[in-house]
């Protein structure tokens, strides 16, 4: 019964309690024990005179005294017996008491009387508690209630419970409808203190009907005078009532309560202990009666504690001591001045620490992200909008709090003081950030606006303030300043040397003295990290330009930053440089010209500036860094003329020389040879673009358009009004070098004018112009990038709706910034603007090119998408996942809706689209994990069947085991349809008949050409797709017996998704008819299928037939292939090679596949944006083929030219799956020959390495070392940052010897993020793929460890013994080089410890690891070695974690093992005490244990385990169990805390994972009751009291998972959980027993299921 309903019944009985006929008696008697006259005598005194002083005092001495309280239980049973209804009486006599209650309470004899009556009823059974408890409590709360009303007055129970975070109360406590109080017995005008007789003289009328009594209705007579003192009379009312009670549910609580009734107690205690201090309308108290009032308040205060303790004790258990900890009773903002509540708020923090332990992870604060792999927290999803997801914020250093719940970025980073270990932190992840380069995506998540630049309100979610980036860009600019510093002493050192000593052999050495010099200005540009100081631009415009830095403070703080250093620390003008690339910001312009500090901001910029003092003046960065100066000085002059005074006037007429140069090159012509640029030009250049960017911009569009244009007359497709130009020649891009150094501004306008000319002029473009405008989007990616399809629909609705621009956009995405969308976590909206353009077209017909291209990308970002998706259904939100599939599953829920589009077919993916997405996910599950796998499949069944029917794959395959065996069945129904396809095109059935007889009409060398629309327009859609198929059928061998240009007109003619229908028909037929021809015993010979020449797309197949089994003279299945293929183009190879590998449970489609190779067409280099040449247009025909090109339309075949765009291109997401499908078929030879064939080819896939990776964990353990090696020769293995050793173990010739540590440890350095790494920052474009270098050098380490040809527990066991020892280690190893000294450099970093690196409790120490040189890796990280020794263990976790679950396993295997190996656990004499304070030395946080040289084994293998599971997806932590079985059977408190400190931190990130939670939980209930078990004997023995934490954390995270996330006021425990619980108490000992009797199904024992009756009718068995 629901609180409406209750309230409801409750009116009803207070009706019937009200006029039955013994409530007078039961007043009358009350009364006559309270000395209270009854209404007789109240209306005989009424009738009499007033008396006068005298008369009243006689009364008061004459007046009859109240019988003994002895007599009154027997006075009450005489009554008893006149009343028949003993139940009603009950309630009657309840409801008195009540009222009487209420009234009395300042009145304490009568209050006395009252406590004792209560006891003497409740002697004989004649109070029932648990009705009369929660009556009074809600009768209190509703005399009290509408003080809540008031400004100032005291909120009601429910509002309290929801603000402290405790459980709602089960009645309406804030409601007056309860009977008792809505039928008081009597009432009160107003409540006095204690006084005369006569003054607290109250006279009930028996059989009145009264409203209850209010406190709030004291004697408040609107004077202004009493105001005060009324509100103190109140108060102490409301004390005095108060501690009556408590002092009643002290009485009530010596009997066995109900859960339900002790939780309605529990939460009104909290209630008044929260809301202590509120007073009504915030008056003071008399300061007269204020000792009086603060004497009453702490009594009762006393009073509450005292029922509070008593609910919470744990020999009871009455309510779980776990309800205060989430009470929020220890966050009051006003604590009263009492040892005893400030005793219970000390107790509630303590438990409160303790029980967090086992929630957060060790050390996993300290981590910085790869920023390759969103690590997002999965507990929160559930809980946040579709919109809230995509933005989901989640920054490294904040991370949730004590008990699980989120943290909001700004208010607790704002918190965070500078100079603390969290400012540290968070300067740490921003440096590394800053020089790993993360996308915008991540910086945006993780930043916010500064408060100059945006509102007051702030920004939810985890962030960096823009202090901390303030800090750490100026970190960075000091940085680099050293490096280049350094860089410029090396070189002159270099002179000195090498003239000190070579001078004398010059001739003899023939020595060159240009090419030394030459040497030298190359060496300078390098070293100067002119690279690190370009990334750094394009990060530094990106957070200007955003508003997350305050250029005003930026600027003084930079200055004070350089003044406090080292003054020889700016030497060259790289900051003047910087900050001329942000002087065109808003922002900056904003602060230079309106600020109050303008002018002193002024003049700090200008003290920047020094003079240059290279020794090669005419390299092109020595010439911009000379000049910046003046282009600053010019800049700043036209800004502001308040400013002018401050300028340097001879850097103002070096101005000058810029436009005197820019005048003798240019010679009045707006455009220059960009190619035949020196050193010198190119320096000036770029001076130019700082203080000319417009006339600079248009000499570079006047080169890109050098090569003359075609006008071209209107045609059949060009609008009348349209003018067409076609370019008539080609010039060279402009080369990345030259590109670099233009200013930011000259970037913009670049841009803006290359989208003009690209997408809306009416000039076909140059690929020249087409690759300078994407190399100009890889340079700057954080300040350029844009989303094409969304800016271009912004810029002109109509762009998009030209097939010219679609086209364009098409092939740029595609075929040159793929991987920049990847980088920018932008592959989402990417995917649903093709999306739209697939589904308006897959239905019509003719429209082939923009379709297959479209479809192209799609199948490319299919295999790439790793971005945070939201699912929908029925237009509602039901989950988010962060995986591949469900990327591309989004438009097949219901796309029409989404997007708004009206679509034919059941789905609005394409038939190649659906299996291309079904092999996808099989090689994400298997080699990334993916979240809910299961889950996922039952909530979108009918989707899943969709695929699986559109999907040909037999269930025996390798990778398909992973899926659900339902829906690997559903492959039957699909095996099914191929046959009934090979049947249709046969002709052996009636429709079957028709539908030869169709193809032969159509086909047939005397076919009528009218035919050819008759068969278009009225054919059966369901015939269509057997056209191909049919064709295939009547060649026999003999392609020219067929009419091959009405099946050429007529496959154009129909919609693209027909054609592809038709393909995988036709290769259906095929592979039936090659077994239809075995079964007659003919023999095969499938050879050379595609015959090119080596001038178009393909080079000739193998010659040999070695690997085929078959020979023989038929040749007819070749010779047809090749007709359709290659003589005249009909159908797009790509879609049929994915047709063939679909096929791969005929033993006959793959080797058809094998057999196909191509080669590279002139296409340039691989990078090409390194590539100098011109580049050559292919012509659209040889492109495309046929069925592409339609070039018998001259002005589309002219106003659509391919820019990058050929069958060949198309095959590259292709080959990949081929090689997939190969290896799962173990034909390894064949993909070892493809591989080869492929390897230049490859060269071109812009997501490579992915490709790499994903195959070797796809198939580890199942690879051939030389296939392994193959493999990775598609990388170009010298950029590649393999460690030295690698080659040689992979070639090693005895793969059972596992190579050293050393090995291991040095891939563990690099992943910690050396802070001095030698190697120079790289741009974006030179590591497309996976992104950013700390993510390249993650990926190349998983790599290497899934090449070395040793099992995954030797790898393992070699890592997790470097991280278990390794602290020991690198301290041993720095104590021996540097003494003590070491210790003393990390204050800054590290937390002091608590331990006070006391090292009683372990009494031995860990040993080191032989074998490693630690100095050296010390010396070379730029850490020290306790820094480092943390970092290792992070880095070893992030590895393992993207490793497959074979690697897994062996971790858990390897940490029992080592857990269970530790010496003081297998001690017995160790005393319980002891074998404590070991357990928490061990697990001591690393990072102090490092300061103190303190670690221990157990402690590392935890940190490494919970540093793996914060980087593991949700399906991978399935496995997690088996820690907890090898650690079986516990036999010990040490033990059982150490299972819980390591799977208790992992339990929040299951709480949607229903399932694994569960078997989680039950394991770690099991070890309790290995422990704590009836029937266990423990060698030392234990009380329940030491594992309070323990329980404590238990309660907490059943809620946490009943909640779905952080703990609420309402959040309640799942049914089930709650079942699982209760089992396993069974087995418990007493004392341990009791204290979770309320994490049971059971509604007499728990509160939990008492209070919510639903999990007590229905737990789960």
């Amino acid at each position: 019964m629901d609180q409406t309903q209750r309230s409801v019944a409750a009116a009803a009985n207070s009706r019937t309690y009200q006029f039955h006929p013994a409530r007078a008696a039961i007043t009358d008697l009350f009364n006559l024990y309270l000395g209270v006259r009854n209404s007789r005598q109240k209306a005989d005194d009424s009738v009499r005179e007033p008396p006068n002083k005298t008369q009243k005092r006689v009364l008061a001495l004459n007046r009859e005294l109240p019988p003994r309280n002895e007599q009154f239980l027997l006075d009450f049973e005489q009554l008893q017996t006149q009343f028949g209804d003993q139940d009603q009486l009950q309630s009657v006599t309840e409801s008195v008491l009540i009222s009487l209650v209420i009234q009395c309470c300042s009145h304490a004899p009568r209050a006395e009387f009252l406590l004792f009556a209560l006891r003497s009823l409740c002697s004989i059974g004649y109070v029932n508690w648990d009705t009369f408890l929660p009556s009074l409590l809600s009768s209190v709360a509703s005399a009290e209630g509408p003080v809540s009303q008031g400004s100032q007055g005291v909120p009601s129970v429910s509002s309290s419970v929801s603000q402290s975070g405790m459980m709602p109360s089960t009645s309406v406590i804030a409601n007056a409808s309860n009977f008792q109080s809505a039928n008081a017995a009597s009432t009160l005008t107003s409540v006095h203190v204690i006084g005369s007789p006569a003054q607290s003289t109250i006279e009930p009328s028996s059989g009145a009907t009264l409203s209850p009594v209010k406190l709030s209705n004291i004697a408040c007579s609107g004077q202004p005078s009493t105001t005060r003192m009324d509100s103190s009379i109140r108060d102490n009312a409301i004390s005095n009532l108060r501690q009556l009670c408590c002092k009643i549910i002290l009485t009530g609580l010596e009997c066995n309560l109900k859960p339900v009734t002790q939780a309605e107690i529990f939460h009104h205690m909290l209630n008044w202990l929260v809301n202590w201090d509120q007073r009504q309308h915030g008056n003071e108290e008399c300061d007269g009666k204020s000792w009086r009032l603060e004497k009453a308040l702490i009594e009762w205060l006393h009073s509450c504690l005292d029922v509070i303790w008593l609910l919470v004790e744990e020999d009871k258990c009455r309510v779980p001591f776990y309800e205060l900890l989430r009470s929020g009773l220890q966050f009051i903002e006003n604590i009263p001045d009492d040892e005893a509540l400030f005793t219970l708020i000390l107790e509630i923090h303590r438990r409160r620490d303790m029980m967090a332990m086992h929630m957060q992870m060790l050390d996993q604060h300290l981590h910085c992200p790869t920023f390759g792999t969103h690590r997002i927290l999965s507990q929160t999803t559930p809980n946040v909008s579709v919109e809230g997801v995509a933005n989901l914020r989640y920054s490294p250093i904040t991370y949730p709090s004590v008990l699980g719940e989120p943290l909001h970025g700004e208010d607790l980073a704002a918190s965070i003081q500078r100079g603390s270990l969290d400012w540290e932190r968070a300067l740490r992840c921003i440096r590394h950030a800053i020089r790993s380069t993360p996308s915008p995506d991540w910086w945006k998540r993780v930043l916010v606006v500064a408060p100059f630049y945006r509102g007051s309100v702030p920004t939810p979610g985890a962030v960096f303030t823009c202090d901390m980036i303030c800090e750490a860009t100026i970190d960075r600019i000091v940085e680099l300043l050293k490096l280049t510093n350094s860089g410029n002493e090396f070189f002159s050192l270099f002179i000195y040397f090498f003239f000190q000593n070579s001078c004398g052999n010059m001739k003899q050495l023939n020595f060159n003295f240009p090419d030394f010099f030459a040497f030298g200005s190359y060496l300078i540009a390098e070293i100067n990290c002119w690279q690190e100081w370009l990334v750094f631009s394009d990060i530094f415009f990106f957070l200007m330009k955003s508003g997350c830095i305050d250029f005003v403070d930026f600027i003084d703080k930079l200055g004070s930053r350089l003044s406090a250093s080292d003054h020889h620390i700016l030497n060259t003008n790289h900051v003047t440089w910087l900050l001329a690339q942000i002087i065109r910001v808003e922002h900056v312009m904003t602060a230079l010209n309106t600020d109050s500090r303008k002018v002193e901001t002024t003049r700090k910029i200008l003290s920047f500036h020094r003079e240059d003092r290279s020794s090669d003046p005419n390299n092109p960065q020595s010439i911009l860094l000379d000049f910046i100066s003046s282009c600053q000085n010019l800049r700043i002059w036209s800004l502001n003329t308040s400013t002018r005074e401050y300028l340097n006037n001879e850097q103002l007429q070096k101005g000058k020389q810029i436009d005197e140069w820019w005048r003798q090159v240019s010679k009045g012509e707006r455009m220059m040879d960009y190619m035949s640029m020196d050193d010198k030009s190119i320096g000036m250049f770029w001076v130019v673009s700082y203080t000319m960017a417009q006339p600079a911009c248009e000499t570079v569009m006047n080169w890109l358009s050098s090569g003359g244009v075609t006008e071209l007359l209107p045609g059949a497709n060009v609008q009348p009004n349209e003018r067409f130009m076609v370019m008539r020649g080609e010039v060279s891009p402009l080369p990345i070098s030259l590109l670099s150094g233009f200013s930011m501004n000259l970037y913009l306008k670049l841009v803006f004018q290359m989208e003009e000319s690209l997408f809306a002029g009416q000039v076909v473009p140059s690929i020249a112009m087409v690759e300078t405008y994407t190399r100009l989007l890889l340079i700057a990616p954080h300040s350029l990038f844009r989303s094409h399809f969304s800016h271009l629909a912004q810029r002109n609705a109509s762009l998009l709706s030209k097939p010219a621009v679609t086209l364009l956009v098409l092939e740029i995405v595609n075929y040159r910034l793929l991987p920049l969308y990847r980088y920018q976590g932008k592959c989402k909206p990417l995917m649903y603007d093709v999306t739209k353009i697939i589904s308006a077209l897959k239905g019509k017909r003719g429209d082939h090119r923009v379709f297959r291209l479209a479809e192209n990308l799609c199948i490319n970002l299919i295999l790439s998408l790793r971005d945070f998706f939201s699912v929908k259904r029925e237009g509602k939100v039901k989950m988010a996942i962060s995986n591949k599939f469900f990327c591309s599953l989004f438009p097949l829920l219901n796309l029409g809706k989404i997007l708004k589009l009206t679509f034919a077919g059941p789905t609005e993916f394409t038939e190649t689209l659906n299996r291309i997405t079904i092999i996808t996910l099989a090689i994400t599950i298997k080699t990334r994990g993916m979240q809910q796998m299961l889950i996922t499949y039952f909530t979108f069944k009918p989707c899943w069947n969709r695929y699986w029917q559109l999907a040909s794959i037999h269930g025996q395959r390798k990778h398909y085991v992973i899926f659900p065996y339902s829906s690997r069945s559903l492959n039957d129904t699909d095996r099914q349809k191929r046959t009934c396809n090979s049947r249709m095109a046969t002709g052996s059935t009636d429709s079957e008949t028709t539908v030869i007889n169709q193809c032969t009409q159509l086909l047939s060398s005397s076919a009528e050409p009218n035919y050819v629309m008759t068969y278009i327009n009225h054919s059966f859609p369901q015939h269509r797709q057997y056209l191909c198929a049919g064709a295939w059928i009547l060649m026999q061998g003999h392609p020219e017996n067929i009419n091959s240009g009405n099946l050429a007109r007529v496959l154009r003619e129909f919609s693209p998704e027909d054609v592809t229908f038709n393909i995988y028909t036709m290769v259906d037929v095929l592979l039936h008819h090659i077994q239809i021809e075995l079964q007659h015993g003919r023999s095969l010979q499938v050879v050379a299928i595609f015959s090119v020449d080596s001038l178009t797309k393909l080079s000739p197949l193998l010659s040999t037939s070695s690997c085929l089994p078959f020979s023989g003279p038929f040749t007819e299945n070749c010779a047809n292939l090749a007709f359709f293929v290659w003589t005249h183009e009909l159908i797009p190879l790509d879609i049929l090679l994915l047709a063939l590998i679909d096929r791969d449970d005929d033993p006959h489609a793959l080797r058809i596949v094998a057999r196909a190779s191509t080669n590279c067409m002139n296409r340039g280099p691989p990078e090409h944006w390194l590539y100098t040449g011109i580049f050559k247009r292919s012509d659209l025909q040889k492109a495309l083929g046929n069925h592409l090109s339609w070039k018998e339309e001259y002005e589309l075949y002219v106003l659509y030219p391919t820019f990058f765009d050929d069958i060949v291109a198309r095959l590259l997401p292709v080959i990949p799956l081929v090689v997939y499908r190969l290896i799962e078929n173990d034909a390894i030879e064949s993909a070892d020959r493809i591989l080869g064939m492929y390897s230049l080819f490859l060269a071109y896939h812009p997501l490579r390495f992915t490709f790499v990776r994903d195959i070797l964990a796809y198939f580890y353990g199942h690879l051939p070392g030389k296939l392994i090696v193959r493999i990775l020769n598609v990388l170009d293995l010298s950029k590649i940052p393999f460690s030295e050793s690698f080659p040689q173990h992979i070639s090693s010739t005895n793969p059972a010897i596992c190579p050293p540590l050393e090995y291991f440890a040095t891939l563990l350095l690099a992943l910690s993020g050396p802070a001095n790494a030698s190697e120079g920052q790289k741009a974006f474009y030179q590591i497309q793929d996976p992104g950013t270098y700390t993510q390249l050098v993650l990926e190349t380490a998983v790599i290497e460890i899934l090449s070395l040809p040793i099992s995954a527990s030797q790898i393992v066991s070699s890592l997790v013994q470097i991280v278990v020892n390794i602290q020991p280690t690198l301290i041993q190893s720095s104590n021996g080089l540097h003494g003590a000294s070491s210790g003393a450099m990390q204050g800054s970093v590290l937390p002091t410890s608590p331990s006070g690196g006391s090292t009683d409790s372990a009494g031995r120490s860990t040993p080191s690891v032989s074998g490693i040189n630690t100095s050296s890796f010390v010396s070379r990280s730029g850490y020290t070695c306790q820094q480092l020794s943390c970092l290792f263990i992070q880095a070893c976790g992030l590895l393992l974690a993207q490793l497959p679950p074979e690697f897994h396993l062996q971790l858990y295997m390897e940490a029992s093992r080592i857990i269970k190996e530790s010496w003081w656990l297998t001690d017995g004499k160790r005393s319980l005490s002891e074998l404590d304070s070991a357990v928490s030395y061990a697990l001591l946080d690393p990072t102090w244990a490092s300061q103190d040289n303190t670690s221990t084994a157990i402690g590392n293998i935890v940190a490494l385990l919970h540093s793996f599971f914060s980087n593991l997806p949700q399906e991978w932590l399935e496995g997690t169990h088996v820690i907890i079985q090898q650690l079986r059977p516990v036999t010990s408190v040490a033990m059982l805390r150490i299972a819980f400190r390591i799977m208790g931190p992992l339990l929040p990130r299951l709480v949607t994972a229903h399932n694994l939670f569960n078997k989680i939980l039950s394991l770690l209930l099991n070890t309790l009751v290995d422990v704590f078990g009836k029937n266990t004997q423990p060698p030392v023995p234990v009380e329940a009291s030491e594992i309070a934490d323990l329980i404590d954390y238990l309660h907490h995270i059943i809620h946490y998972e009943g909640q779905a996330g952080p703990v609420q006021a309402n959040s309640k425990p799942r049914p089930e959980v709650l079942s699982i619980c209760g089992r396993a108490a069974e087995s418990l000992r007493p004392d341990v027993q009791h204290l979770l009797s309320h994490l049971k199904p059971d509604v007499n024992s728990s509160i939990y299921a008492a209070t919510h009756p639903k999990i007590a009718q229905n737990p789960s068995s």
